[in-house]
């Protein structure tokens, strides 16, 4: 799973002559991100409209699968002695070909040539390859298997990710990204959490669940597609690809920009060891604090992380905007998600795990609401714009590469009680991490 921190990662065409005019069929977006492209077709309305159900039918399967359903169908079929490292091992093998996978797709698609357009085809593609492949994880049976199913899954899904993400700066004017934004985020919220709570009613049919999973996934983004068509791309030059480029994809000079390297830091220092906890959850729930029905107790307890997440960003972005300060509000957020996980590591019990996740969410709500906002603020340059956004993307990606792996370890050498005090620590080191900034207050 690719869980972007930012909605989108512009084109990374080179920039457009803005001084001529823009056909409708030559647009490609600047790395600036400061020009307006046509219309869609359908209409601006339609797309907005649409964005929500499309983000949907992919974060439910980044919401149920790793969270409910590939831990219960690692416990059912190899048992409780080894579920934590098989889980460890399946989970960062499939985090890190994520990880790889999106941005590769960015590539193809903005290299694509089609009557469709750019992105359509790789939608489809990636949502039709993703449900063949959560079918084939259904019916996986050896731990290889599991694991070559699931990389498969987060391939193909990032493959039709990476394109919808690219749907903003093609297709939507500036004007109106802000509203695109945060209905995007809406879509991503709503289904990593309504995954998590949809997939526990399939706790005891982990085949019906993937399925369930697969289908609704393929037939939003196919409704996406054709009732949100795209202009062809078939007369766009053909720009030849370039490893060095690609490569650079992901790096951004620490001594240059020392802002952008401590805003980087302190979101992946905050993710690491939020996922560390989040990724485990079920486990913890069933060994740690000794539920004994899980399947009841996560919606309860996905719905409290969102109400946590949806009051902390509504309230948090304008406030932050109101008093022209970032900074305290990003500090107060990884404090806060810190402080949070004491209470399960005192007290464990579900009691202290509810209001756990409940401030915890207010936490990760405050910081992404913040965060991005931040983060816009210390980009290196206008002209690197979709670059600089991809090193973003990958402080939130590399955690849940590591996390799996750091998380496993930990609990296999001190038991799930470990976890809580290196989530503790990663937090408030990750806090600290946004003082040195000198560019935003």
């Amino acid at each position: 799973m690719t869980l972007p921190s930012d909605s989108y990662i512009p084109s990374s065409a080179p920039e457009t002559d803005l001084s001529s005019p823009l056909t409708e069929n030559s647009f490609v977006a600047t790395a600036a991100g400061n020009d307006d492209p046509p219309p869609p077709i359908k209409g601006v309305r339609r797309l907005l409209g649409w964005i929500v159900p499309a983000n949907l039918g992919i974060f439910l399967v980044w919401g149920a699968v790793p969270a409910i359903l590939l831990p219960q169908q690692i416990t059912v079929q190899f048992g409780e002695a080894d579920k934590v490292a098989n889980l460890a091992i399946v989970a960062t093998i499939g985090a890190f070909l994520a990880m790889v996978a999106q941005p590769v797709a960015g590539q193809i698609s903005d290299r694509t040539r089609t009557r469709f357009g750019r992105r359509a085809p790789w939608i489809v593609i990636g949502s039709l390859a993703g449900a063949l492949s959560l079918v084939g994880l259904a019916f996986a049976n050896t731990l290889v298997g599991v694991a070559i199913a699931w990389s498969l899954v987060q391939i193909s899904y990032n493959f039709a990710q990476g394109p919808l993400s690219a749907v903003m700066p093609d297709r939507v004017p500036v004007s109106r990204r802000g509203t695109f934004a945060a209905l995007s985020g809406i879509g991503l919220m709503v289904g990593a959490i309504g995954g998590q709570v949809i997939g526990s009613l399939f706790f005891n049919s982990i085949a019906a669940g993937y399925v369930t999973f697969a289908v609704i996934s393929v037939v939003v983004l196919a409704l996406f597609v054709i009732f949100n068509p795209d202009y062809p791309s078939t007369e766009l030059p053909r720009e030849p690809f370039s490893f060095p480029d690609f490569l650079r994809t992901f790096w951004v000079n620490p001594i240059k920009y020392p802002d952008f390297f401590w805003a980087f830091t302190g979101r992946l220092l905050l993710y690491t060891g939020y996922f560390a906890i989040t990724g485990y959850q079920l486990f913890i729930l069933t060994d740690y604090l000794k539920v004994e029905s899980p399947q009841a107790v996560i919606p309860v307890v996905g719905l409290i992380t969102l109400a946590g997440i949806l009051i902390a960003t509504v309230v948090s972005g304008p406030l932050s905007d109101k008093i022209g300060r970032r900074k305290p509000f990003v500090f107060g957020s990884s404090v806060a998600m810190g402080l949070a996980m004491l209470l399960p590591w005192i007290s464990p019990t579900l009691e202290a795990w509810m209001i756990m996740s409940f401030i915890a969410g207010l936490g990760f709500g405050m910081f992404q609401a913040v965060d991005t906002a931040l983060m816009s603020e210390v980009l290196p340059s206008a002209k690197s714009f979709a670059k600089d956004l991809g090193v973003v993307n990958i402080a939130a990606t590399l955690p849940q590469t590591l996390a799996p792996a750091v998380a496993g370890a930990i609990v296999l050498a001190f038991g799930f009680a470990g976890l809580f005090p290196v989530g503790i620590v990663l937090s408030i080191l990750g806090a600290f991490a946004v003082w040195p900034i000198k560019a935003t207050r």
